[in-house]
């Protein structure tokens, strides 16, 4: 059981979006190194603030942060947290190329220099580090856990009505669309193993903005890796803005129809081959 909200106390189960599959029963080595990939444009002013409640909150995992070269002098906090502190690191990166370049770089190193687990995290603070102990507890028995806004437990703060029911339709497509018992399928907070990534195979994602997490959400549950969902709190941004724009996200809604076309078109040939396998086992040989 796990404790979510602003100090309510309240208890909920962490929601399990698994359907079965080989990885479902398969034992899961304890999680030793963990590293956060805290990834930045532009976050000058909240960057030191996440980073010190990462350390305060899990002060055994590593921090990288992951610079798109900021014009707003990001990279150099970045540089002067890590000299401060031997657990944080930065990769630098030649400029802003989409949130799903930076995580998947920020993996490919992690899993080089081997580490155990893997935390996306926005640099905002509207994910609240302070839920990760209860995530990090949910990964024992998973290979995915996805901080989640829509499951019972779970809240968004300062958000207007209208993105609220954005991102509930959004997700409801997604489910509609993929089949896939998710309920927010779009959440950036989250954590990964390390063989569960390369299970997903990261050479393999399609996509590097809004879709990138219902990319990999739906590749980790048909590769039959357990997904677990634990509430949380999320907090609109209180310094900066939000980098989300109404053209990635038609993007998003067109990559999941694409995708959900492609599966039912397989659901479809796996279930006409079936039927003609039966129909020459019930052949009379001659």
């Amino acid at each position: 059981m796990l404790t979510t909200g602003r100090g309510r106390g309240r208890q909920v189960a962490p929601r399990d979006a698994a359907q079965g599959g080989p990885a479902r029963q398969r034992p899961r080595p304890p999680v030793r190194r963990v590293l956060v990939l805290v990834p930045t444009y532009n976050e000058r002013d909240n960057l030191p603030m996440i980073t010190a409640r990462v350390r305060e909150t899990v002060p055994e995992a590593d921090i990288l942060i992951l610079e798109d070269n900021s014009p707003d002098g990001t990279g150099q906090i970045a540089d002067a947290l890590a000299a401060q502190d031997p657990r944080t690191f930065v990769l630098h990166r030649p400029g802003k190329e989409g949130l799903g370049r930076a995580y998947l770089a920020g993996f490919d190193w992690g899993l080089e220099h081997g580490y155990d687990a893997l935390v996306e995290i926005d640099a905002d603070g509207s994910h609240r580090p302070e839920h990760l102990p209860a995530m990090l507890a949910a990964l024992a028995d998973a290979d995915v856990v996805i901080g989640s806004r829509w499951v019972p437990g779970g809240e968004v703060v300062n958000w207007p009505l209208r993105r609220k029911l954005l991102s509930v339709g959004a997700n409801t497509y997604i489910r509609v669309m993929l089949g896939m018992p998710v309920m927010d399928a779009t959440a950036g907070y989250r954590i990964y193993r390390a063989e569960a990534l390369r299970t997903i195979g990261l050479e393999h994602v399609e996509s590097h903005g809004y879709c990138f997490q219902t990319d990999l959400t739906w590749k980790a549950i048909r590769a039959g890796l357990r997904v677990v969902e634990v509430p949380i709190s999320f907090v609109e941004r209180e310094v900066g803005y939000s980098k989300m724009d109404s053209g990635v996200f038609s993007e998003a809604l067109i990559k999941v129809a694409q995708w959900g076309a492609q599966h039912r078109a397989r659901q479809v040939a796996g279930a006409a081959k079936a039927v003609r396998r039966r129909l020459v086992r019930g052949r009379p040989r001659t």
